[in-house]
C-alpha cells in the first residue's frame, strides 16, 4: 500500500531537520481533561468549562466534543453500552467560594453528530456548603473490576479528598452511603485498580498560573478501595504522603488530572494536561505518555526521540543489524600481544566509518539479522519521528534507517523485515510503543497484502539471530526490544 508524500532523499532531509513533536498535534488545548474514552473508533476527552477534544487516531486532537453543564474537571467512564460523565458544577474557589456540587449524567454515545447523542438530566451526588473543610469538585471515577462497585474520589487542597459510592446502574449515590476522608494536600484525584492494589493518583502543587504552575502527579496505594493509601516510604496520603509519578520536563510544566487507558496487554497510557507547554505559547495542553509499572508502582514512560540507537532484542541481548559481511578493523593489538607498545601512550581507536564498509554491501534489498553489538555502521539505526505522517494514541509514526544512508527498515508481505531504499512506502513507517515493563514493541504501520492498518504483528525474535514479524505477545521476550544510545 502506498501513499503520496515526500520521497527519497528530500524526505530524509525534511525529517532530519524537523523538530520532532513528542506531544499531541492539532489543537490539543484543554484544561483538566477527563480520562480518555473510545467511542465508535474515535477518542474523546472532556475538560473544564464544557466541551472537549476529539481524535480520529489518538494522535491529532481538535475541539468538537460536547458536554452541557459547564463546570470543572469532568471524568467519564463506559458502563455497559452507556457513558457516565461526572463533573463539578462549582467549587474550587470558582466565584470566590468553595460551595460545590458534583453531578452525573449519561449518554448512549459521545459522537455529537449521532442521532443517539443526548445527555440525560444531571443528578447531584454530593456537595459542599463552603463552610466545612471540604470542596466538592474534581471527581475521579472507578468501576471496581473485582466487585462491580462504582467509586468516586473528589476534593481539593481546601480540605480533604473524599470517597463516595455510586450505583453503577443509575449513577445516583448509593442509599445510606457516607463519605470517607482518604487524603489531603492534593486535588484532581483519580482511582485505578491493578494487580490486587487500589491506587489513588492525586495532583499536588499549584495550578492555573501558566508557566509558573507547579502541578505534579503523586500516588499512594492500598489493598482496600477505602484506604489507607500509603506511598513507597510508608507515608499515608491522609497525612500528606505521595510518591511522584510525573513532574515538569521537556519544556512542559504542571502535570495534572491523571487518567489511565489500557490499549493492549502490556500497553498502557496515562493522560493528563500540562499547565503550560513552553513550545505552544504556554498553553494548557493534553498530554499522553506511556504508563509503566515497577514493583507495582506506576511511573511515566517516554516516547522515543530522534536519535541514533542500537536496537537490542530482549530475548538474548543481540542487536538488530544488516545481514552483511563483517569487516575487520585494522588496528594493532595492544598489551601482551606486543610488549614494545606497553611503553607507549595509548591512542584512541576511531570508530569504523560507513565509508569503510558500505562499498561491500550489495545493492537493492538487504535482509536483517541479530548479532553481537560491536559499534559497527551496519548496527546503528537512525530513528526519526515523522508526525507529519500521522500517529496513534501511543505516539507518532517513525522511520528507522541505517545512519547516514537511505536504507530503511521495511515490512514485507511474507511477514519478514528487510531494508530497502527509503521511498513513499507505508510499510516503511513504524509504531514504537513503550510497554509497561519499560521495553518497547516495534510494529509496522502497514503490512503489504493485508487490509487496513496493522494491529497484530510486531518485530519478533523468532530465534536468537532471526528477526521476523509475528503476533505480539507480551508474555514473551521475543516481542520486546530496547533502544540504547552509545
Amino acid at each position: 500500500m502506498k501513499t503520496k508524500y515526500l520521497t527519497g532523499l528530500s524526505f530524509i532531509i525534511c525529517s532530519l531537520s524537523f523538530s520532532p513533536a513528542r506531544a499531541q498535534v492539532g489543537a490539543p488545548y484543554i484544561h483538566d481533561p477527563s480520562t480518555i474514552a473510545e467511542c465508535e473508533g474515535k477518542y474523546y476527552t472532556f475538560g473544564t468549562g464544557g466541551g472537549g477534544l476529539i481524535s480520529e487516531n489518538g494522535w491529532t486532537w481538535n475541539s468538537g466534543a460536547e458536554r452541557p453543564g459547564g463546570g470543572a474537571a469532568p471524568d467519564i467512564i463506559k458502563i455497559g453500552d452507556r457513558y457516565l460523565c461526572i463533573y463539578g458544577a462549582t467549587g474550587g474557589g470558582l466565584g470566590g467560594g468553595h460551595s460545590g456540587r458534583i453531578l452525573t449524567m449519561w449518554n448512549k454515545t459521545l459522537d455529537p453528530k449521532s442521532p443517539d447523542f443526548k445527555w440525560t438530566e444531571a443528578v447531584e451526588v454530593c456537595s459542599s456548603d463552603g463552610m466545612e473543610d471540604q470542596d466538592a469538585i474534581d471527581p475521579g471515577i472507578l468501576l471496581d473490576p473485582t466487585t462491580g462497585r462504582l467509586w468516586v474520589s473528589y476534593g481539593t487542597y481546601f480540605g480533604t479528598i473524599r470517597l463516595i459510592e455510586l450505583d453503577p446502574k443509575t449513577g445516583f449515590r448509593v442509599s445510606g452511603n457516607k463519605e470517607k476522608d482518604i487524603a489531603i494536600d492534593c486535588e484532581a484525584t483519580d482511582l485505578i485498580y491493578r494487580n490486587g492494589w487500589y491506587y489513588l493518583l492525586g495532583t499536588h502543587g499549584t495550578c492555573c498560573d501558566g508557566v509558573n504552575s507547579t502541578y505534579n502527579i503523586v500516588v499512594g496505594r492500598s489493598r482496600s478501595v477505602e484506604g489507607p493509601y500509603i506511598d513507597n516510604v510508608g507515608r499515608d496520603m491522609y497525612h500528606g504522603g505521595g510518591r511522584m509519578v510525573i513532574a515538569a520536563g521537556d519544556r512542559k510544566t504542571g502535570a495534572g488530572h491523571f487518567g489511565r487507558t489500557i490499549i493492549d496487554d502490556g500497553v498502557e497510557l496515562m493522560s493528563f494536561h500540562w499547565e503550560a507547554d513552553f513550545d505552544m505559547g504556554g498553553r494548557s495542553t493534553l498530554a499522553i505518555r506511556p504508563l509503566l509499572w515497577k514493583n507495582d508502582w506506576p511511573y511515566a514512560g517516554e516516547q522515543i526521540k530522534d536519535g541514533v540507537y542500537e536496537i537490542e532484542s530482549e530475548r538474548r541481548g543481540y542487536s538488530l543489524e544488516l545481514a552483511v559481511d563483517f569487516v575487520r578493523m585494522q588496528v594493532a593489538r595492544q598489551g601482551w600481544f606486543n610488549r614494545d607498545q606497553m611503553q607507549e601512550a595509548p591512542k584512541p581507536v576511531a570508530n569504523q566509518t560507513l565509508a569503510e564498509v558500505q562499498g561491500s554491501w550489495p545493492e537493492g534489498e538487504i535482509a536483517v539479522r541479530c548479532g553481537d553489538y560491536m559499534f559497527r555502521p551496519w548496527q546503528k539505526w537512525q530513528v526519526v519521528p515523522v508526525p507529519q505522517r500521522g500517529g496513534t494514541i501511543c505516539g507518532p509514526l517513525y522511520v528507522i534507517r541505517i545512519e547516514g544512508t537511505n536504507r530503511a527498515l521495511t515490512a514485507t508481505d511474507k511477514l519478514e523485515v528487510v531494508t530497502k531504499e527509503l521511498a513513499d512506502l507505508d510499510e516503511q513507517l513504524w509504531r514504537i510503543e513503550q510497554l509497561t515493563d519499560g521495553t518497547y514493541r516495534i510494529m509496522p504501520y502497514i503490512i503489504p497484502g493485508q487490509e487496513g492498518k496493522n494491529q497484530k504483528y510486531c518485530l519478533y525474535s523468532a530465534g536468537d539471530s532471526t528477526p521476523s514479524l509475528a503476533e505480539y505477545d507480551f508474555s514473551t521476550d521475543n516481542s520486546k526490544w530496547n533502544f540504547r544510545q552509545h
